[in-house]
Parts: structure tokens; C-alpha cells; sequence
């Protein structure tokens, strides 16, 4: 395609030190564009600015949400240990309930073994007034578990219940003797009937400190348990225990007999307070 002169425009460019001279031919219409041209560079320029602050802008948006994330995870680090430690308490009250429980489930063992019927072990809280509702839960765990504590040791180390299941025939106090009834005798104890050889039972935790023959109690065993109580056990056939043994509630100290002063198969039970001697029948059940 051949190209009108006209439409030629010559640009002279010269050195600095104008030694020699360059020349560009363009057409002339681009000239005349040269303005568009410009004004198309500043608006791209112009562009690429807009979009730089807009990144920008993003950036530190991003930037500021990051810190706001930041500092809610510290936060939410700082209520861990606060949340552990609730946990921990709850846990801790399980173990609580679990421990009552357990002393519950002894103390039902030792009322069991002593011919004694069990209470339930379904209901366990305070008395629903207004000041144990101040107390948090694991006050109120603690509160029992300290008072069934005691409990166990009261009902494990104080004479209880019976040494054999069978009906009495001899009561305490004052009767006639068996031996001459136109006599009244003390009688420190009470009598439970049985077949020779019927095993005899200790009726509380304790330790043996006596256990042979006992003058008019025949072949005898004396247990001592705690807060000065001792049980005493007579007119055995056989005696299945030695001095100094301990024995825990229901274990055999020995075999229902007729030795000593006796006139016929039984057992022959005490319980003495400080070397004194109380009525048994006190002891029997815990409504007494």
C-alpha cells in the first residue's frame, strides 16, 4: 500500500552534544492522537493507582481482623484454665457422691452382718433450707462425706446388732437363778438360744483379749472395739479365736455350747461400757 507524503510527519531528535541527528517518520494522524494518548496512560495510571489503595485498604482491614482474632484467642486461652477448674470441680463432686456412696454401701455391710436391716442409699442431699442452698455442691459433698466418715467408724467399732439370729431366752437385769429360784441373781447380759456347734459372731471391729475358760462363762472370748466398749461371749463349745487376734464385724469367735454355769445350749452375750455392764438389747437395732 503505497503512503500519501502528506500523511508523513518527520521528528528530528538531536544528541546533547549535537553531534549528529536522529529522525523518526510517523504518521501524522497519530500526532493529532498524541493528546487521546496521554489522557489513555494518565486514566490506566490512574487505574493501577485506585486498585494499589484498594488493596491496600483490604490489607489493612485484614490486618486489623487478624488482631480483633488474635486477641479474642487470648481471651478465650485466659477462660481455659476457668472452664478446667469447673470441670474439675464437677469431677471432683462425682468422686464425692462416689465416696459417700461407698461408706453407705459399708455401713449397710456392717448392719447386714449384724442381723440388721439396711437403709436406702437412693436419697443423698441436705434438707433443702435456705442456708444449704448458699453451699455450692462440693461444700455439701464434703459436709456429708466428713459426717458418713464418722458414721462408718461409729457403726463399725460400736457393738451392734446380733451375735445369732434367734430368739432370746434370758433377758438383763435382775431374774431368778436358774440354779436355785428361790434366789434372785444379776444377770449382765442376755441369752440367745441355739444347737451346739451353731456358730457365734462378733458384733463390731475389735481385737481379742481374752479367749479361754471364764469360771461360771465356760469356755469365753472378750472382745474390746473402740470408745471402751467390749463384747463378751459365753458358755462356747469350741473356741475359734486367740488373744490379740483382730476380727472385723461378723467373723466367728466360736461354736454355741453349754460349758460353765449352764443349764443348757446357748449363747450367752455382753456388752460393756468402760467394764461395766449395759444392756445388749440397746444395741440390737438402731431404733433403740
Amino acid at each position: 500500500m503505497k503512503v500519501n507524503p502528506k500523511d508523513i510527519s518527520t521528528i528530528v531528535i538531536l544528541n546533547k552534544n549535537k553531534q549528529g541527528t536522529k529522525t523518526i517518520q510517523i504518521r501524522t494522524r497519530h500526532i493529532a492522537r498524541l493528546k487521546y494518548y496521554a489522557m489513555t496512560l494518565v486514566a490506566v495510571l490512574a487505574l493501577l493507582v485506585g486498585a494499589i489503595v484498594l488493596l491496600q485498604k483490604n490489607i489493612t482491614q485484614q490486618d486489623l481482623e487478624k488482631q480483633q482474632l488474635l486477641t479474642q484467642i487470648v481471651s478465650l486461652k485466659g477462660q481455659i484454665p476457668v472452664a478446667l477448674q469447673q470441670v474439675s470441680e464437677k469431677n471432683s463432686a462425682q468422686s464425692y457422691v462416689q465416696a459417700i456412696e461407698g461408706k453407705l454401701k459399708n455401713i449397710n455391710d456392717y448392719l447386714r452382718k449384724r442381723g440388721l436391716k439396711g437403709f436406702s442409699t437412693k436419697s443423698v442431699g441436705g434438707d433443702g433450707n435456705a442456708e444449704g442452698a448458699k453451699l455450692s455442691d462440693k461444700e455439701v459433698y464434703m459436709a456429708y462425706n466428713d459426717y458418713l466418715t464418722h458414721l462408718v467408724n461409729s457403726v463399725g467399732f460400736t457393738p451392734m446388732g446380733y451375735p445369732r439370729i434367734s430368739a432370746m431366752t434370758s433377758s438383763f437385769g435382775f431374774r431368778s437363778d436358774p440354779f436355785n429360784t428361790a434366789h434372785a441373781e444379776f444377770h449382765p447380759g442376755i441369752d440367745f438360744t441355739g444347737h451346739r456347734g451353731d456358730i457365734a459372731k462378733v458384733t463390731a471391729n475389735g481385737r481379742v483379749v481374752s479367749a479361754g475358760w471364764n469360771g461360771g462363762y465356760g469356755n469365753c472370748v472378750r472382745v474390746a472395739h473402740a470408745n471402751g466398749y467390749e463384747t463378751l461371749y459365753g458358755h462356747l463349745s469350741r473356741i475359734t479365736v486367740s488373744v490379740g487376734q483382730k476380727l472385723s464385724v461378723g467373723d466367728k469367735v466360736g461354736e454355741v455350747g453349754s460349758t460353765g454355769r449352764s443349764t443348757g445350749t446357748h449363747l450367752h452375750y455382753e456388752v460393756r461400757q468402760n467394764g461395766k455392764p449395759v444392756n445388749p438389747v440397746k444395741f440390737l437395732t438402731l431404733n433403740n
